[in-house]
C-alpha cells in the first residue's frame, strides 16, 4: 500500500512538473506576440511565473491561476515590466506597462 502511494505521488508531481512546462510556454508565445504586436522587445525571450493558486471557473470546476511575469524594452536601453495571467491553459490576460511604442531596431517598414 505505501508503494502505491509513493507511485500516486511520484506521478502528480511528474504531471505537475510537465504540465506548468507546457503552461510557460504558453505564457512565452502569449508575451512573444504581444510585444510583437506592439512594436517593443521582449527581452530574455522568457517569462517567471510570480503566482500560483487555485481558482474556481465556470461551472464551479478548480483550475490553476498562474501568473507570469516578464520584461521588455520600447527603447533598446531601458526595462519594463509585463504580465500574462493564464487560468488552466488559456489566456486570462495580458498585461504590459505603458510604453512609448516601437523598440529601436524593430521599427516596422512603411
Amino acid at each position: 500500500m505505501l508503494e502505491l502511494a509513493g507511485l500516486f505521488l511520484i506521478t502528480a508531481i511528474a504531471w505537475f512538473w510537465f504540465d506548468g512546462l507546457a503552461r510557460r510556454e504558453t505564457a512565452v508565445d502569449a508575451a512573444r506576440r504581444a510585444c510583437v504586436a506592439e512594436g517593443v522587445q521582449l527581452l530574455d525571450d522568457t517569462v517567471a511565473l510570480a503566482s500560483l493558486w487555485p481558482r474556481r471557473v465556470e461551472g464551479g470546476t478548480l483550475q490553476l491561476q498562474r501568473i507570469y511575469r516578464f520584461e521588455f524594452s520600447d527603447t533598446g536601453n531601458n526595462r519594463l515590466e509585463g504580465s500574462v495571467t493564464l487560468i488552466g491553459s488559456m489566456v486570462q490576460s495580458l498585461y504590459l506597462e505603458p510604453h512609448r511604442g516601437e523598440a529601436s531596431g524593430m521599427r516596422r517598414l512603411q
